[in-house]
């Protein structure tokens, strides 16, 4: 009696991870088991801008979306720093007045000093790098937990401030290129460069990808999935930027007929390709670095990342140096929106950034979350914040919905991660 052998299994890198369906499956799998990633977040977003949408006429007008990018960038670029230490299951209650202390420090050298504005930015960028120096240093090597160490700097640096601020306690950001960021945009055709540039890193990675894991003889997704996911990054860029590139100036009206001139307003805000190239950037380290997979491997399990040979103690402390250099970044977008800079910058955004990463799917347990899960809570928040202020609800109201939402989101991340440790059990 003869019997039909088997197929035999496709040999790893020969062929794709399956089929697409397969693909599918295996991704509703895993939300079953408790993976669901952003999958909250970009629900609640899609929910929210539907609502507000319905609620007020002018919330999804050009306008207004140019002013929710500006912003949010604040907030997007302070959640994405606290990624690094989030990961490490730590915190960094000090972000937020690493902000303001380099900002401070960067309009006084400006302005007092007649300092040169990218000199000033550099060294407040060093001054970032050796505050998460120092924070790393007696979190990794001294052993004093994350929050008291960064509580300690957070009541200090409020006193540093004031003391580099001085008696006056409010100075303007008068450097033009810096006032920009926040306040201006790009001329169209650099607005469409800039999408033409985005998308070819987005193909040139996914083909990078694709070859590593050949090289690697590990199997690749099927290609379809790929071009899909690279076409709807194309649709929808290319989307943004026409709806940002037509006049989004308020009309003022028409006399005998004649429609009263005004400035155009026009073209993608300047805050926002920088915002996207920190993003990528921050994503490939994270993603195809060793650094990146070492920071997962010791948030996820410290002692089995130490055993297995990783730096613990020097990844700690790259993660707290990246976190308040990004910090700093944070601090000069918000003078840059603002417009000054005073003695109270950055004091109180600490925690609103800690809610965006938490609300996008980032693990406050360490191991879990993608700096696109942050840039996704910190537009969710944004969305609250300015949907309430077009409906003209008072200011309570809005963080009384911020919390319920960020209370909602470490809700998910407990329950996904008890439902992955059944699945894992079983």
């Amino acid at each position: 009696m003869t019997s039909t052998p088997a197929t035999p299994p496709p040999t790893i890198g020969s062929g794709h991870e399956g089929s697409i369906r397969e693909q599918f499956t295996a991704y509703f799998r895993g939300i079953r088991q408790g993976e669901m990633g952003a999958l909250p977040a970009i629900g609640g977003f899609v929910v929210l801008l539907i609502l507000f949408t319905f609620l007020s006429s002018s919330f999804l007008t050009p306008l207004n979306i140019a002013n929710l990018l500006t912003q949010a960038a604040t907030l997007m670029m302070l959640a994405m720093a606290l990624v690094f230490v989030i990961l490490l299951g730590e915190i960094d209650l000090s972000a937020g007045v690493t902000s303001g202390v380099s900002a401070a420090l960067f309009v006084v050298l400006v302005h007092n000093y007649d300092v040169n504005w990218i000199a000033a930015i550099l060294i407040a960028l060093a001054t970032g790098l050796a505050i998460g120096f120092f924070i790393g240093f007696f979190v990794a090597r001294v052993g004093i937990p994350s929050f008291v160490v960064t509580l300690g700097l957070f009541l200090g640096f409020q006193g540093l401030q004031l003391i580099i601020i001085g008696t006056g306690g409010v100075y303007r950001v008068e450097t033009p290129e810096v006032a920009a960021i926040m306040n201006k945009n790009l001329p169209i055709l650099w607005g469409w460069i800039g999408l033409a540039i985005a998308i070819a890193l987005a193909v040139l990675t996914a083909l990078w990808d694709r070859a590593r894991r050949a090289r690697a003889g590990v199997a690749n997704r099927p290609a379809l999935l790929m071009w899909g996911r690279l076409a709807l990054i194309a649709i929808a860029g290319a989307l943004f930027v026409a709806m940002l590139s037509v006049d989004r100036a308020p009309s003022r009206g028409s006399l005998n007929g004649v429609p009263i001139a005004h400035n155009a307003i026009e073209g993608v805000p300047i805050v926002v390709p920088i915002t996207v190239a920190i993003l990528w950037a921050g994503t490939f380290i994270l993603d195809r670095t060793r650094f990146g997979r070492h920071l997962y491997a010791v948030g996820g399990n410290p002692e089995a990342a130490r055993r297995a040979g990783i730096k613990v103690a020097s990844i700690r402390m790259i993660a707290f140096v990246t976190c308040s250099t990004l910090a700093v970044v944070a601090g000069i977008f918000d003078a840059s929106r603002i417009g000054v800079v005073s003695a109270a910058s950055g004091s109180q955004i600490v925690l609103s950034g800690v809610a965006a990463a938490v609300v996008g799917g980032v693990s406050l347990f360490g191991g879990r979350g993608r700096l696109t899960h942050a840039a996704i809570g910190a537009l969710v928040i944004a969305v609250i914040a300015n949907g309430l202020g077009l409906l003209g609800l008072p200011a309570g109201v809005n963080f009384l919905v911020t919390g319920g939402v960020l209370i909602l989101a470490a809700s998910f991340d407990a329950v996904s991660r008890k439902r992955a440790g059944g699945a894992l059990a079983r």
